[in-house]
């Protein structure tokens, strides 16, 4: 039985090609993602804000304004309500009350008695209670822990290769976060934990492309001395090709079908991730590799130091 390829064996793209056009359109649109962020901003969840979160079903669509009516008469503060998933899916989130769990559990039960008064058909999901207190901690650690992973993982890369290397990963992982970020502000779907998952699952799968990628490379500059740099690029990028599309392509099959039939409470973890996959091979062909280019990475890069060379003559004489 002949094995499926993908990838012919003989594939010769010329990705460099296209480096510049790739550069300005990916520093473009990080500058617009961190614009959407800081004029949007975030839907912050429960997670990170505080207060109660409690998730509606209808049997069809209800106007906003007139489900914002019903819930702000019961004088608990200021309702923030959105739809998500489809048009009769809405999240409602209310400040916490003072008074404990007693009076948060109160404040829920009022909450579903008016809205089932006035759409019976109504379902109610999970109700997520999160302190102020709890939800300032998990914004900095969640905050604190992507910062950390992205340094230690440029960190890492700049003593396996070179700081070349370490300064083209960071490049591509800005990159990533900073669309996914961008994401979530245009779309305002919610922010919370899950997202946080979302980030950190990106960045890890777009370093695990970019390493690969970063390891043919370095096989190819040893291996052809005299190769301009970049047919060599090209040549690494078109042999790891078949591998990065199929690790694609079942990722990307696996959270379609989430995205269409798996619960809403992931609805957006997996929306950022299928865009994670997306934007995670583009940056490992079209920015870690390219940037080799401008930091002046060439066969040299890994030959031997003077010193080394001269201690291993020595050893021999």
């Amino acid at each position: 039985m002949k094995l499926l390829k993908l990838v012919p064996d003989a594939t010769n793209i010329q990705f460099l090609k296209w480096r510049n056009i790739a550069m300005f359109l990916s520093i473009a649109l990080i500058l617009a993602s961190v614009a959407l962020v800081a004029v949007r901003g975030l839907n912050l969840g429960v997670d990170f804000v505080g207060g109660q979160m409690v998730r509606v079903s209808f049997a069809q669509p209800v106007p906003l304004d007139e489900l914002r009516e019903t819930v702000s008469a019961l004088n608990q503060g200021e309702p923030t309500i959105q739809q998500f998933g489809s048009p009769s899916d809405v999240s409602i989130r209310m400040p916490l009350p003072a008074g404990g769990e007693g009076a948060a559990n109160e404040a829920a039960g009022k909450l579903k008695a008016a809205i089932s008064a006035r759409y019976p058909a109504a379902k109610f999901g999970s109700i997520d209670t999160v302190s102020g207190k709890v939800s300032g901690e998990l914004f900095r650690t969640g905050a604190i822990s992507m910062a950390l992973a992205m340094i230690a993982i440029s960190i890492y890369i700049w003593f396996r290769f070179e700081w070349q290397f370490g300064m083209g990963a960071m490049f591509a992982l800005v990159h990533d976060v900073a669309l996914t970020f961008g994401f979530f502000a245009l779309t305002q779907l919610e922010f919370d934990l899950n997202s946080v998952a979302a980030v950190l699952t990106i960045i890890g799968y777009s370093l695990n492309d970019t390493i690969v990628v970063y390891d043919r490379i370095r096989e190819n500059l040893r291996k052809y001395r005299k190769m301009e740099i970049i047919p060599v690029l090209d040549l690494s990028v078109n042999e790891t090709l078949a591998r990065t599309i199929m690790t694609s392509l079942t990722m990307i099959i696996a959270l379609a079908c989430l995205l269409v039939w798996g619960p809403e409470v992931i609805f957006g973890f997996t929306a950022a991730m299928l865009l994670g996959i997306f934007i995670g091979t583009y940056s490992s062909i079209y920015m870690a590799a390219p940037i080799l280019v401008w930091l002046k990475v060439g066969p040299h890069s890994f030959l031997p130091k003077e010193g080394t060379v001269a201690q291993g003559a020595e050893r021999i004489g």
